[in-house]
């Protein structure tokens, strides 16, 4: 299976946003979701992208708990994030973030490795791809350098 990374520029208007369809939290499970979390920031660690991110261990594990609350609320599972963070609001949290289009393009291409490993089916990983591609393109905020 392919993912395709559509392409965006800094700046764009931002495209609405389809959540995942509900069968990928039920199919996969909150524990399996922390775990594809989890395996999407050991891959960033090693990334070009991973200056981003916070580099204390500790923080960085609180950013993937973060992370994971986060994609289980959006999937149709219990307000994790909110409990915890308050509304998502995720634009605005990134904002302090160098975010630019070929930062998204990394995280997405980290995210397609980490889906396509998921045992679940083909149709249920495109609904979840297709929810982190589009929602990908609010988070740039930065021109390329």
């Amino acid at each position: 299976m392919s993912f395709e990374i559509t392409p965006t520029t800094y700046g764009e208007q931002r495209p609405p946003v389809t959540k995942p369809a509900p069968e990928f939290l039920i199919s996969m499970g909150e524990e399996r979701v922390r775990k594809m979390v989890a395996d999407h920031y050991e891959l960033i660690k090693q990334s070009s992208i991973y200056n981003i991110f916070p580099q204390d261990e500790a923080e960085f594990e609180l950013a993937k708990k973060h992370a994971a609350d986060f994609m289980i609320q959006i999937c149709g599972g219990p307000k994790y994030f909110n409990m915890s963070r308050g509304a998502p609001q995720m634009v605005g949290r990134h904002q302090p973030f160098h975010i630019t289009v070929d930062t998204r393009i990394v995280w997405l291409t980290l995210y397609a490795q980490v889906i396509k490993e998921l045992p679940i089916e083909e149709q249920i990983q495109t609904s979840f791809w297709n929810y982190l591609e589009v929602f990908s393109k609010w988070m740039v905020n930065r021109p390329n350098d």
